[in-house]
């Protein structure tokens, strides 16, 4: 063995030990340490695919970035990557798979990642299996295929647990926990973060610590409760900074905490239009200009971390979260009655998507165009007709785009503005915003106490004000029941009766339960639609 091969032997046992126990920054500064002087040629070797795979790994924690796995690939021919042994082809395309997966070529990823499937019977090495498995699950999570992406990620947890490296297997949770969160079983992704939290206890694994606090965020915001979100948006944005101003997560949770920060500023809107409809007097309009001072503070503070982000984007550029800082400038420009700068900014982010085949943000975009033209059609901005018909097609665009994905909050908004389009005044379509109100109303659950929700509650509000009980009943008895199954109907006559049950018995929720003989859940659950409970947490 040469003192060159000897040298790459001794660096990758110590990469590989360092990432089995996450210390993260002794396996930066061992791997700095070699990459500094190196002159960018290997031998063409078992040991340069061995290291392109490793290599990979710690780009993912906060090594550089995908040019320098693309610079170790490089120095295997093509004539050495033939006669390579099944271990070190693996490797290989382990590591493409990562670059292209860093470069958002997700299905490319999903192809090399799909080959070293294909061979993992073969491969003694597990640990590698497991890595491979789990950047596939990545790449399923982005294209919003969460089925497979969990299918996938309980694998590559199972694979690392099994090899003995319990650290690695809590890395894995992390993903497991969101996917939890993505289907609206936020007590189960709180309880795996927990876990996961205690497992990595003690590392300095800043990138997966703020991962950590950045799925905490989601859920609260999820769950309305904003202020702890940002709480946890905070923490993550720290641990972030700890490693690199710039590094790609925390563009993506300075969008997350400017998007809360929205939705703090809108309540307080409310509460400022509000107390304007009841308030008289100059001491109370100095109340007001204390909301409106911490109104346009909010605002202000969310598009600093926009900017902060897009910045992030520019060095480290990534189209999916380039496209969400787009689409939350543009909610905060709709929300500031700036139409044509909202639909700009929709555009912008449509377009990102489409570049790389993203479902997911194409369909946002176009939810958030759908709604530019509602506004101007409420506001009378122009041809209602033109508005109208703009509306229509977005939203149409949008709900194929979000049925290609298993996104159920993408799902739900499409289908409640889908019902708000038809139930705007130039259509006055209020038995087709009804099927749209049920069809958006079976992807969310009390679970979710945010924007979708409330657009959701403002279209059910509009259809049960046009048609009244009796109306509805009088049709179910003659069999107009349209598209609706005997469990939609049945979920539309709880919703009915519950309520007025509710009021009836002294707003008791044991009560009615007993008096219908239904289970407390269930009167939770149709309350909380109805909009009559506060925000509760699982």
């Amino acid at each position: 063995m040469t003192d060159t091969e000897a040298s790459t032997q001794a660096l990758l046992a110590g990469l590989r030990q360092d990432i089995i126990e996450r210390r993260i920054r002794s396996g930066l500064a061992r791997l700095e340490a070699w990459a500094a002087p190196w002159g960018g040629a290997l031998p063409d070797s078992s040991e340069a695919a061995q290291l392109a795979w490793r290599a990979a790994q710690w780009v993912d924690v906060g090594f550089r970035d995908g040019s320098f796995v693309q610079s170790i690939l490089q120095n295997i021919s093509r004539e050495t990557r033939a006669r390579l042994a099944l271990a070190d082809y693996a490797a290989v395309r382990t590591a493409e798979g990562y670059v292209a997966m860093a470069s958002e070529q997700i299905d490319a990823a999903i192809g090399h990642f799909e080959a070293v499937g294909v061979l993992e019977p073969d491969l003694e090495d597990r640990e590698l299996a497991a890595i491979a498995g789990f950047w596939k699950a990545r790449c399923h999570r982005q294209k919003g295929e969460y089925e497979r992406a969990m299918l996938l990620t309980e694998r590559a947890r199972d694979l690392a647990a099994g090899c003995g490296y319990p650290r690695m297997a809590a890395v894995m949770r992390v993903l497991e926990s969101w996917l939890y969160f993505q289907k609206g079983k936020h007590k189960e992704s709180l309880r795996i973060l927990g876990e996961v939290e205690a497992a990595l206890s003690g590392t300095d694994d800043a990138v997966v610590l703020g991962n950590i606090q950045s799925t905490y965020g989601r859920v609260f915001r999820q769950q309305g409760r904003q202020d702890l979100a940002i709480e946890h948006f905070t923490r993550a944005i720290d641990h972030y900074r700890s490693m690199d101003p710039r590094h790609p997560h925390l563009a993506r949770t300075l969008a997350n905490i400017a998007y809360v920060k929205r939705l703090v500023a809108l309540d307080l809107r409310q509460r400022i239009d509000g107390e304007i409809a009841k308030r008289r007097g100059v001491a109370r309009d100095r109340g007001l200009a204390a909301y409106h001072e911490q109104f346009e503070r909010l605002s202000a503070e969310a598009f600093a971390h926009l900017q902060e982000a897009a910045d992030s984007y520019a060095v480290h550029p990534n189209r999916h979260g380039l496209g969400t800082v787009h689409m939350n400038r543009g909610l905060l420009h709709l929300d500031g009655g700036s139409l044509d700068v909202a639909e700009a900014e929709a555009e912008r982010a449509f377009l990102l998507g489409q570049g790389r085949g993203d479902a997911i943000l194409m369909a946002r975009a176009r939810i958030l165009e759908c709604m530019v033209e509602n506004a101007k059609l409420e506001e009378g901005i122009g041809d209602p007709r033109r508005h109208g018909q703009a509306a229509l097609e977005h939203i149409r665009e949008a709900m194929e785009l979000a049925h290609t994905t298993q996104n159920r909050r993408v799902l739900a908004r499409a289908h409640t503005w889908h019902g708000l389009t038809l139930s705007n005044e130039y259509f006055a379509d209020l038995d087709g915003a009804r099927e749209a109100m049920n069809t958006a109303a079976a992807y969310l659950d009390q679970g979710f106490h945010d924007t979708a929700w409330a657009d959701l509650r403002t279209l059910k509000g509009r259809v049960v004000k046009s048609h009244s009980v009796d109306e509805t009943l009088l049709a179910w008895s003659q069999g107009a029941v349209g598209n609706r199954t005997f469990r939609d109907i049945e979920e539309q006559f709880a919703e009915i009766v519950i309520p007025k049950v509710w009021e009836a018995e002294g707003r008791k929720i044991a009560r009615v339960a007993a008096r219908l003989s239904i289970s407390p859940k269930k009167v939770r659950r149709i309350l909380s639609r109805a909009g009559l409970l506060k925000a509760r947490t699982e």
